[in-house]
Parts: structure tokens; sequence; C-alpha cells
């Protein structure tokens, strides 16, 4: 195992928990280290930080992976899979939910790594050199452990293009039929596609989120924004909302949001394919009103370059979305974007109430779930801001 080292003073990040080196910390690296390959770690007076994954063609060169030592052979990665199965279990039982995310990257020790388990399949994703070379191992130790009738590999983020690894999609345990699974959560079930539907198959992350809405989605009509495979809406149906109409661009979406709301017995929604803010702004000026508004828009930022933009953008979203609402009403809106602080994606919904001419009163504030762990050492592994308002004129 080759070694690298660390300038002067460049190991008090990592001392202090976080995963990460960047490449200008590090000292003069051999030129025969391939990506993703591992390698120990030492300060620029010889001390071991540990062992991880090096990569010399992305920004993020090291990813510690243990501070012992350790190499990632089969033992590492079941060990540490076990790990995490524990404490999913230990959150969620199965009567109220059998699909969650069973390894969220760096908060599981796993650097550059998701897993999400829905039902009877299994999706991988890898964001780093490293796990992308062990991701055949790794899929050994998932079918050893869990037995799924399909493991599938969606590698098409493109933060995998940061690492320089190619994006692409493939089954490589079972039939592509398996890869359609029905999943259920607090009650709502969900048939997801997992070779084509967005991310992983499906958006675990809001689900805390989604439920709160029925808490005041009674005799509500509500205004689904971003809607995907339907889960806000579904929820605020399920809540006793009198009408939910689910909007998204792309109408595959809104073909499994449909069947969804079919498959719990829903009659009382329907389906707009637009661009969000051109129907958001022509709701607006045909002074249609809702009791309930919904925003959960995907990210609007991959860099921080571009935060002011982003935050110009939530503005503008929610000023819309607040015109849409009655007094009385109801707003819950969402960022995914990891470069968006909670206090600027709040600064900008109050922007946005001001512009709208709105009273906010928030009701409700959380962040993604327990399934999505955040390592108080690492910011990045935090990323979702989700509130909810009362609204009045």
């Amino acid at each position: 195992m080759q070694t690298i080292h660390l300038k002067p003073k460049e190991q008090r990040r990592l001392l202090k928990g976080h995963l990460w080196v960047f490449s200008n910390e590090l000292q003069a690296v051999p030129g025969d280290i391939a990506a993703g390959e591992t390698v120990r770690l030492f300060t620029h007076d010889d001390r071991l930080i540990g062992t991880g994954f090096y990569n010399p063609h992305s920004l993020i060169s090291f990813r510690l992976l243990s501070r012992s030592g350790e190499v990632p052979d089969r033992e590492f990665f079941k060990k540490k899979i076990v790990e995490a199965l524990a404490l999913r279990e230990k959150i969620y039982r199965l009567d109220d939910t059998n699909a969650w995310r069973l390894v969220h990257g760096e908060s599981d020790g796993l650097p550059g790594l998701v897993i999400d388990r829905f039902n009877r399949a299994v999706v991988l994703q890898a964001f780093s050199a490293g796990m992308d070379r062990h991701l055949p191992l790794v899929s050994e130790v998932i079918d050893e452990l869990l037995q799924p009738d399909a493991i599938i590999l969606r590698n098409e983020s493109v933060l995998r293009e940061l690492e320089g690894l190619p994006l692409y999609k493939e089954i490589i345990k079972g039939e592509r039929s398996a890869t359609m699974q029905t999943i259920h959560d607090a009650g709502i079930s969900y048939e997801v596609d997992l070779y084509e539907g967005q991310k992983t198959g499906f958006f675990l992350d809001q689900r805390e989120n989604r439920r709160i809405i029925r808490s005041f989605s009674e005799g509500a009509e509500v205004l689904d924004v971003f809607t995907n495979d339907g889960g806000f809406a579904l929820n605020a149906l399920r809540g006793g909302a009198r009408s939910a109409i689910m909007v998204d661009i792309s109408e595959e979406t809104l073909k499994r949001a449909e069947k969804n709301a079919v498959l719990n017995g829903f009659e009382n929604f329907s389906l707009i394919s637009s661009d969000a803010f051109d129907m958001l702004g022509k709701m607006v000026e045909a002074k249609e009103l809702f009791d309930v508004v919904v925003l959960d828009p995907p990210s609007f930022t991959k860099s921080r370059k571009n935060l002011p933009t982003a935050l110009k953008a939530y503005k503008r979203l929610n000023k819309l979305g607040l015109q849409l609402i009655k007094s009385g009403g109801f707003l819950a809106t969402a960022s995914c974007s990891h470069h968006v602080s909670e206090e600027d994606f709040l600064a900008a919904i109050h922007q946005a109430a001001l512009a709208a001419g709105k009273q906010l009163r928030m009701i409700y504030k959380n962040a993604q779930p327990p399934d999505h762990p955040v390592l108080l050492s690492m910011p990045e592994t935090g990323y979702l801001k989700f509130a909810c308002f009362y609204v009045t004129d």
C-alpha cells in the first residue's frame, strides 16, 4: 500500500472528524497511484491518520475509510453494512415501511457510497473512484446479507464526472421485472421503477415531511408542484384533502404518480405536465387559489459559485407559490441544495413573503430523516431543508 502525506497543519480538520482531504492539502504524491487506490495517509511528520481512497483526478483527493489502518476487504464492508442495517432496523418497523436508505455515504463510514433498499430490491450508487472499484465486492456482501431479488447500479449522478467516472446504469442481479417494486410507507403504497425512476428510483428523504402534510390537509384543495411520484399529494389525500393537483414537467413521472394514486384508491386528483415556473405564473394571472401549496424542487445549484442565482430562484418560486395560497392556508416548501444553508433558505422565503404581501408563521421545520444521518463533523452530509408555514394576508 502506497503512502501520501499532508502539508503542515492540514490535519486539523481530519482530527476533528472530517473525512476528506483536498488536493491542495497534500504534499507531492507519487505519480503511479491509480484513481480509487487504497493508500495510507500521514501527517507531514509521519503520524498515521488512516487508510482511504486516493484519486489524483478529483478535488477531493482522499476519502478516509479507517483511522486504525483497516483495508476495504470483504470483512470491512460486511461490518460497516451490518452496522448500518442495525441502525435502520431500530428506526423502522417493516409494518410501517419496507423502504429505507441503508447506507448514507460518509455518515455510515463508507464515503462515496449510497445504498437504498426497496422491498425486495437494492439500488447502489458510487460517487467516488474508490467505491466504484469496490462495487462488485459491495454487491456480493449485499447479496449475502439481504438476498434481494434485484441489485441495480444507478451510477448516473454528475458528481461522478468530478471523479473522472463514467455515467451508466446496470442491473447486476435479477430481471428487469424485479426492478419494479411495490413499497409502502405510513399506510401509502407506491409502485416504484428502480431502473427508470429518478435518482435511485424514489425519494426516500422526504418521508417524515410528507406525513406532516396530512395534519392540515383535511378538506383542503392542494397543489403539489414537482410532485415526482406523487408523495406529498397522496399524503394530503390520505389526510382528507378535497382535491389534489399534481404538477411535474415529466410525463413519465406523472404516469407513475397517477398509477400510485389509483393504487391507493384515490379519485379526487388531477395531473398537469408543465414547467413549474410557467404553470405557477399562469395560475397567478388566473387568480387561482389553494388551501395548501407544496414546493419540492430539484437542486437549484451544484456549486457554491451559483448560490446567488439559486437563492433568486427559491425566492421567485416561493413568491409564486404564496400568491396562490388563500389567507389561512399553508405553504410546504423544501430545498435539497447542499450549498444553500437553512439560514439562506429561510431568508429567501421571508423575502418571497414580503414580495407577495403575505404574513408567515412557521409551524414545522425539519431536515432529512434518520436513515439519512448527519455527521456533525461533516456539514456536507446534511442537505435537506423543509418548512411549513401558516399563511395569512
